[in-house]
């Protein structure tokens, strides 16, 4: 009778560690979690993305920071630009974002950060 409940708990963790596997296969790699990360914060607040200055798992999903074009000025130095600090979860799904600074492109960063 052992041996029948050994096998039993043993097909049970070959399905779970399938199961997982097959979860993890379906999660997007990280071009794909930049791209969907820029194309959600455009569709939310109307910006345009420039660029994105930083990008790391997490154990919640993603966390990025991605500069958009706030305000455009002519000449083009004196527009202004903002950091968005954004998360995601980890199929790639906005779930949240926030202003982390302003500041105008042709000035550089008066704090080391």
């Amino acid at each position: 009778m052992a041996n029948t409940s050994r096998k039993t708990t043993d097909n049970e963790n070959d399905q779970k560690d399938q199961q997982e596997k097959e979860e993890q296969d379906e999660l997007p790699g990280p071009m794909a979690v930049l791209r969907a990360a820029q194309t959600q914060l455009a569709e939310l607040t109307g910006m345009t993305a420039e660029s994105v200055s930083s990008f790391e798992r997490t154990e919640e999903g993603w966390l990025l920071e991605i500069e958009v074009l706030e305000l455009a000025r002519v000449p083009d130095t004196m527009s202004l630009l903002a950091s968005y600090e954004v998360r995601l979860d980890p199929h790639g799904e906005l779930t949240g974002y926030r202003r982390v600074r302003r500041y105008e492109r042709g000035r550089s960063d008066p704090h080391n950060r």
